[in-house]
């Protein structure tokens, strides 16, 4: 008799399905790339503190290496020890989204960690299968799809050294399992593939829509999107972007699912912030160097406010870019409220 298929619970389902803010979870270091279990701790409870509504851990802003150091277990339980405290001391139930990571066999096994660990969904990045056929990654993703409930992955092709067509998409929405897709391949035509691929399956009602597209984090909240008879919306964002400035990330996005639920127009303010949003993540991701230092723009951002001990990545070369930090201190001076931590 084959095992029922695992489901979401109901409740963050709905709120899954409403909009929510998930930071990308950053890894806390110690000086000689030691994990720093403290500050690790305490950058989860600040999250939660902001009011986020969900965490994503072990995906790229996590660092994808934090498996080839033994600490992708570690990581992820010790988020999901925190998540329970912040529940038992009486404050909602955050969205646990872990980061898989192909090939099939491995993502597959993560997969199980992350439920032991009482993850909601698995958040796939189909990198890990290289350049495997298309049918190769849908027959993995539906196998994790049979451990958790799936959060599909457009992972930019600067990271992710792949583009997926409409006719992915238009499979992969007929696995069962997805419950959300985080659209990142910043990138127009390539977001309204995956959009017209979740409308035309038939599962606009049931698949939530969230952006990664760093450099378009507003737009993409605001824009009704219309095929045919049918609007969908992107109603949330899962960010490495939010990983700072979480507590104003968490007030423009309540603000804007307000203006858009209520039908208002959206004011002109609300653009402005839109694009001084991209140019915080101009710095902040490294875009003049080909996004080399996102992930330690991201811990440079949270050192300076003293979250993190330093920007230091488990890899060595992965680091700011020359010329970075002076891009961050620009956009720290300029927009103060978009990335105070």
């Amino acid at each position: 008799m084959a095992s029922p298929r695992p489901r979401l619970d109901p409740d963050k389902h709905a709120r899954l399905r409403d909009g929510v803010v998930i930071p990308a979870h950053p890894l806390a270091l110690n000086a000689d790339r030691t994990f720093d279990v403290e500050r690790q701790e305490g950058l989860t409870r600040y999250y939660l503190e902001c009011g986020v509504g969900g965490l994503a851990v072990g995906v790229h802003t996590t660092q994808f290496a934090i498996r080839s150091h033994g600490l992708y277990r570690p990581v992820l339980s010790l988020a999901a020890q925190q998540a329970s405290a912040w529940r038992a001391a009486g404050g909602p139930a955050p969205i646990m989204v872990a980061g898989v990571l192909g090939p099939s066999e491995q993502a597959r096994a993560e997969a199980q960690v992350a439920a032991e660990l009482g993850y909601d969904l698995a958040l796939v990045a189909m990198n890990g299968w290289a350049d495997a056929e298309e049918s190769v990654i849908l027959d993995g993703i539906a196998a994790v799809a049979g451990v958790l409930p799936v959060f599909g992955f457009y992972l930019q092709p600067a990271i992710g050294r792949r583009r997926f067509g409409f006719d992915f998409w238009r499979r992969f929405v007929d696995i069962d399992g997805v419950r959300a897709i985080k659209v990142a391949p910043f990138d127009r035509y390539a977001t309204l593939d995956v959009v017209r691929a979740v409308v035309e399956g038939g599962r606009a009602e049931d698949i939530a829509l969230y952006t990664g597209n760093d450099d378009a984090i507003v737009a993409d909240l605001i824009t009704p999107l219309r095929y045919g008879d049918t609007e969908v919306r992107i109603v949330g964002g899962l960010l490495g972007q939010w990983a700072v400035g979480t507590a104003a990330a968490v007030q423009l996005h309540r603000r804007i699912r307000e203006l858009v639920v209520s039908g208002a127009d959206i004011p002109a303010e609300v653009l402005a912030l839109g694009a001084a949003l991209t140019d915080v993540n101009s710095a902040v991701f490294d875009v003049a160097n080909g996004f080399h230092g996102s992930v330690a723009g991201i811990n440079h951002v949270l050192a300076r406010a003293g979250r993190l001990r330093g920007d230091w990545c488990l890899d060595p070369a992965e680091a700011l870019s020359p010329g970075q930090a002076e891009a961050i201190d620009r956009v720290l001076r300029a927009y103060p409220e978009l990335v105070a931590t």
